[in-house]
């Protein structure tokens, strides 16, 4: 057993010596069992929360209500969970009620796939009584019982059950597909922010085509907030080689093939934070600038390196061409730049209305971006007397 279950093993320990049971769950096990790596590990026991407090003297409640606590140990924090059966959801998302239970299988029974309802005790010895490991074997994507439950009772499952597709390569088992395209309606009633949060892994992860396919082919895209629900979009991504793009190089290319003109409205309608929203719509100006002309100097400083990059590798991916070399040139082109942003300049706009003796205005930053063209062509040194000799000599002042 590796980290980080071996910094969770006294708190399983701890309860068991209570007198309780106590299980890592949930996506750290599947991960383990996968090879791959693992952040956090969820912890299910039959412990009810009055019961841990008992047992732990610091701990926080973050779900009480549902059973959840986190304790805290050597300034670490555990999220630790009762085990529970839910009921009577609401809004296709929420349950009603839970109860606490106290045997472990009756936990795993209301998780949404096999793959996710594997427990692990401390020795590494694992409780599948759904033939988790097996779907892992086969790459099988099953829902945990009935499908058409599953997604009754929570609709963000149709977007987990596609973002495991893009992130593991697996499949949908056919009632689990077939569910899928039944209850796609139902994603309507899941907060936009929820939806986001999957989309968002989608476009990551290394097999988004085939999420991308499910998606068309279960009409669940029709319920999306507005660009990856136009299926010209996923359909013409489809043709390109996509599956290395991150997340914001594929919302710039979905950007690029939608036939709406409102990228501001596209991008809030998924309420993306204003910062990514802002870098996306700039990154869209220079793709644009980027497909008729090859980077100049200015282009590239306006750019900055981050934005220059992501244009670049959407640029050359439209052009069926590798990105790699294309984006070793257009860092190698930056690292030359005279200088790489505006506070580098050896003048400022202080300095020309002294040199001018004149009130300030428009001419002040047009000016500026001036020298800052000729500085990045090296028409002139970056250097504050011999900035002021050229705009003499040029008749600019």
């Amino acid at each position: 057993m590796k980290e980080p279950f071996l910094s969770a093993l006294p708190i399983i320990e701890n309860i068991q010596k209570a007198g309780y049971e106590a299980y890592f769950v949930g996506g750290s096990v599947r991960d383990f069992l996968l090879g791959k790596e693992i952040h956090d590990v969820d912890i299910a026991t039959s412990a009810t929360p009055t019961e841990l407090k008992a047992i732990f003297p610091k701990t926080v409640d973050v779900g009480i209500a549902h059973g959840t606590i986190i304790v805290i140990r050597k300034g670490q924090g555990f999220e630790v969970t009762t085990y529970r059966t839910e009921a009577d959801y609401k809004d296709y998302r929420r349950p009603e009620s839970v109860s606490f239970v106290r045997h472990l299988t009756e936990d795993l029974k209301r998780r949404d796939f096999t793959m996710n309802a594997i427990a692990m005790d401390k020795n590494g010895s694992l409780v599948d009584p759904f033939e988790g490991q097996k779907a892992l074997k086969d790459k099988l994507i099953v829902t945990v019982g009935s499908a058409d439950e599953r997604f009754q009772e929570d609709a963000l499952r149709l977007m987990r059950a596609i973002r495991f597709v893009s992130q593991l390569g697996f499949r949908l088992e056919s009632e689990t597909e077939k569910a899928i395209g039944t209850y796609a309606h139902l994603l309507q009633h899941i907060a936009v922010e929820r939806i986001m949060s999957e989309m968002a892994k989608i476009l990551d992860g290394p097999y988004k085509t085939d999420a991308f396919l499910i998606l068309l082919k279960s009409g669940l895209y029709q319920y999306l907030p507005s660009l990856f629900n136009e299926r010209d979009v996923l359909v013409t991504s489809l043709d390109y080689s996509v599956s290395t793009l991150n997340e914001n190089q594929m919302w710039l290319l979905a950007l690029h093939f939608s036939h709406t003109v409102d990228s501001v409205k596209q991008l809030k309608e998924w309420k993306l934070p204003a910062k990514k929203i802002k870098v996306l719509l700039r990154a869209l100006d220079f793709l644009k600038l980027r497909i008729h002309h090859d980077w100049s100097a200015y282009h590239l400083f306006m750019a900055g390196r981050d934005i220059a990059v992501l244009v670049e590798t959407v640029y050359q991916t439209i052009q069926h061409k590798p990105v790699d070399s294309s984006v070793k040139q257009v860092n190698d082109h930056f690292d030359q730049l005279t200088i790489k942003a505006r506070n580098q300049l050896a003048v400022t706009g202080n300095d020309l209305l002294m040199w001018a003796d004149a009130p300030g205005g428009p001419w002040v930053k047009e000016l500026l971006e001036n020298i800052i063209q000729a500085v990045l062509n090296e028409d002139v040194a970056n250097d504050k007397d011999q900035i002021r000799r050229w705009i003499k000599a040029c008749g600019l002042l």
